[in-house]
């Protein structure tokens, strides 16, 4: 099954990105990440983004994506990844160590948690947690484009939304992320939205469709998007 090694890789990067800590003041223009689920470098940028309780919007960029990959390198000037864009600071940053100093800079109360700051440390678990993935979530595979994001109410940490984020990626399908790690003031929102808390949780504007269940919504996002 694949939620075993995806529980290994939570495991390995415990207890980075299951909780939310303290949190400052709330972007007012949506943040925009370029990423792709298999990078060790991007894992930590989505960690610091569970643990601030922020949103985002995902264009998911994999080896071999021509969706949103170009339209990073015209943004930044390079095919590197995470990239991303805060428009509230006019910001367009690279390097992830750089991008969590600058949310927690602007949307935390003070450092990032010391399992985000180790340095070589800290990358090395990350990529012992992508290589446990087996590459999962790092190339693209062909799809049609949705007309809208979908929205993905997940968390870093979550073995279940892991494998729908990297089936996401893989189809290189834009999606607005919620995070809604534990003790996230957004739950009571997810709450009376769906009607329970449970990650992850899918909502397509473009077909109307909502669902619990990572295996269901796998299985929808192959069936509606790849061609």
């Amino acid at each position: 099954m694949f939620i075993v090694p995806s529980t290994i890789a939570s495991a390995v990067r415990f207890p980075s990105g299951f909780r939310v800590g303290a949190i400052g003041p709330r972007p007012v223009v949506q943040l925009e990440l370029y990423d792709f689920e298999a990078c060790p470098f991007c894992r930590k940028v989505r960690e610091a983004l569970t643990m601030l309780d922020l949103e985002v919007l995902v264009k998911p960029s994999p080896h071999g994506g021509a969706r949103f990959r170009p339209e990073a390198s015209a943004l930044g000037g390079k095919p590197q990844f995470p990239l991303l864009v805060d428009k509230n600071h006019d910001a367009v940053l690279y390097e992830s160590d750089a991008i969590v100093a600058h949310l927690y800079n602007h949307y935390g109360t003070g450092p990032a948690p010391l399992g985000l700051r180790l340095g070589p440390v800290t990358t090395a678990t990350s990529s012992l947690a992508s290589l446990v993935r087996a590459g999962n979530g790092g190339s693209a595979r062909p799809s049609k484009a949705p007309a809208k994001p979908l929205e993905l109410w997940s968390f870093e940490g979550s073995p279940y939304a892991r494998r729908v984020r990297e089936v996401l990626c893989e189809l290189e399908l834009s999606y607005v992320l919620h995070n809604v790690g534990r003790e996230s003031p957004s739950r009571p929102a997810l709450l009376e939205r769906a009607g329970k808390v449970q990650v992850p949780y899918l909502e397509d504007p473009n077909t109307q469709t909502q669902m619990f269940e990572s295996r269901d919504i796998v299985r929808y996002l192959r069936s509606t998007y790849a061609s």
